[in-house]
C-alpha cells in the first residue's frame, strides 16, 4: 500500500508539473505538430481496422439475437448508440495506449537509461517541457479525432454487413443509426476521447521518466504504461458514463 500511495503521489506531482508548463505555453508549435502527426495520423490504420471488425462482429451478434424476436431492423440503433457511447471511445483508447502509449514510455525510458535526460538537465533544458509536454498535448488533441473516425468506420462496417446479412436498406440503416445518437452522446464521445488521451499521455510519459536505469527497466516501463493506461481508462469511462447519463 505504501508503494502504491507513493507512486500515486509521484504521478500527481508529475502531472502538476506538466499542467504548469502547459499554462506557461512552454511547447514549440513545430514539435507539437510533429507529435500530433506521429501519434494521430500514424495510428489511423490500426484504430480503424479494429473499429471495422468490431462493427462487423457487433452486427453478427446483435442480428442473430434480434432475429429471435423479429427485430432485425433495430440492428442499426444498437450499433449506432453502442459505438458512439462506449465502443468507439474505449476501444480507440485501448488501441491508442497499446500503440502510442507504450512507444512513448519506451522512448523516454530509453533516454533515461542512456542518460540523455540527464544531458538535457546538464545543458539547462527542461526535459518535461521538451519531452513530456508536446506528447501529452498531442495525445489529448488527436485521440478525440481518432475516436470520431473510428465510430464512423465501425458504423459503416456494420452497415455493410447488415445489408449483406439482413438486407436492411442503407437509408433506413443510417436513419436509425443517426436517430439513436443524441448531441449529449456526441459530446460524451469527444470528451471521453480528450480525457482518455490526456490520461494515457500522462501515464506513458511518467512511466518513461520513472523507468529504472537498466535495460529491463525499459520493458517494465512499457508494460506498466499499458496496464495502468487500460485500468485508468476503464475507471474513467465508468465515471464519465455516469456523469453524461445524469446530464442527459
Amino acid at each position: 500500500m505504501k508503494i502504491f500511495l507513493t507512486s500515486v503521489g509521484n504521478f500527481g506531482i508529475f502531472s502538476g508539473s506538466v499542467f504548469t508548463r502547459i499554462s506557461r505555453k512552454q511547447v514549440r508549435s513545430g514539435e507539437l505538430i510533429r507529435q500530433m502527426y506521429r501519434v494521430g495520423v500514424d495510428s489511423l490504420s490500426v484504430v480503424n481496422l479494429c473499429a471495422l471488425f468490431i462493427g462487423l462482429v457487433l452486427v453478427l451478434q446483435t442480428s442473430s439475437l434480434l432475429a429471435r424476436f423479429g427485430a432485425e431492423g433495430q440492428v442499426a440503433t444498437i450499433v449506432g448508440a453502442a459505438f458512439v457511447r462506449e465502443i468507439g471511445p474505449v476501444f480507440a483508447a485501448i488501441m491508442f495506449a497499446g500503440r502510442v502509449g507504450t512507444g512513448v514510455a519506451a522512448e523516454i525510458g530509453s533516454m533515461v537509461v542512456t542518460e540523455q535526460v540527464d544531458a538535457y538537465r546538464a545543458f539547462g533544458l527542461d526535459p518535461v517541457a521538451k519531452l513530456a509536454l508536446p506528447r501529452v498535448m498531442a495525445m489529448t488533441v488527436m485521440l478525440p479525432a481518432l475516436t470520431a473516425i473510428s465510430c464512423l468506420v465501425g458504423i459503416t462496417g456494420g452497415y455493410l454487413l447488415a445489408y449483406a446479412e439482413t438486407g436492411v436498406p442503407g437509408g433506413i440503416y443510417l436513419d436509425k443509426a443517426l436517430a439513436a445518437v443524441t448531441p449529449i452522446d456526441v459530446l460524451g464521445c469527444l470528451s471521453k476521447g480528450a480525457i482518455f488521451g490526456l490520461l494515457i499521455g500522462l501515464i506513458a510519459t511518467y512511466s518513461g521518466f520513472s523507468a529504472p536505469r537498466t535495460t529491463e527497466g525499459v520493458g517494465e516501463a512499457t508494460t506498466r504504461s499499458m496496464v495502468n493506461s487500460v485500468l485508468v481508462v476503464l475507471v474513467a469511462d465508468l465515471i464519465l458514463t455516469k456523469f453524461f447519463m445524469l446530464i442527459g
